[in-house]
């Protein structure tokens, strides 16, 4: 019977420990908020907005930033209306849009960031292969300056290289130092190949991570802006 009357009748000294506690966890919420803004703003800061690496970079940076955020919402909204201040109500109202506003801007940087991982894939292939290009035809120089060489200049490419035919003959090394050009330009080849699969994977493997991390994160908001109802009363 006792029991029953605490549980009903909980003791003033009980319901002032539970309104401190709350006001600790939303005082924590607000200074999470205000943290979180400034990091926002120095992510921002400077802008160079229409570059695909930077906005790529960029909406990463807001992705990994996000749970500080959600929590601190979730501290500021915990307990509704209960034991609130006067100058607190404009401001969960103000809030409880900004989650929808922000719920919005999480799903727009799906399609944003989908289309930066698509243009950055393609200027690494584009860099990737130009620099081949370029190794590709230095080699290619070379295969035609051995082609045309004469036993002589053979002779002098070794001295000059430090080396000496040793015993062989001047055209047996032409041949040889042809077939080291054609084995590097293969391996130029493959090396383009090899460091674009990688660098595609590892573009496609991050983009994954923050444009999922983004939908989550748009949902999380919308929870929020649709059960803070009571606060836009």
């Amino acid at each position: 019977m006792t029991k029953s009357k605490i549980e009903k009748n909980p003791s003033p000294q009980f319901v002032l420990t539970q309104e401190s506690t709350l006001a600790i966890l939303r005082s924590l919420g607000y200074g999470l908020l205000i943290l979180s803004l400034f990091d926002w703003i120095a992510t921002f800061v400077p802008s160079n907005f229409f570059n695909p690496a930077w906005e790529f970079q960029t909406i990463g940076a807001i992705v990994e930033r996000v749970p500080v955020p959600l929590i601190a919402l979730a501290l500021v909204f915990f307990g509704e209306l209960h034991s609130r201040n006067r100058w607190e109500f404009p401001i969960l109202k103000l809030l409880s849009w900004l989650t929808l506003l922000l719920a919005v801007l999480f799903i727009l940087m799906i399609p944003l960031g989908v289309s930066n991982t698509f243009r950055l894939n393609k200027e690494n292939v584009a860099q990737i292969n130009n620099i081949s290009t370029q190794q590709i035809s230095r080699a290619e120089q070379l295969q035609q300056k051995l082609s045309e060489a004469t036993p002589e200049q053979i002779d002098n490419l070794l001295k000059n290289r430090g080396a000496s035919l040793s015993g062989k003959k001047p055209e047996e090394v032409k041949n040889e130092l042809l077939s080291q050009v054609s084995k590097a330009k293969a391996q130029i080849k493959d090396q383009a190949e090899t460091t674009q699969s990688l660098r595609g994977l590892s573009l496609i493997k991050t983009s994954t991570k923050w444009l999922l991390g983004a939908l989550v994160s748009a949902l999380l908001f919308f929870s929020f802006w649709k059960g803070t109802d009571w606060a836009r009363l």
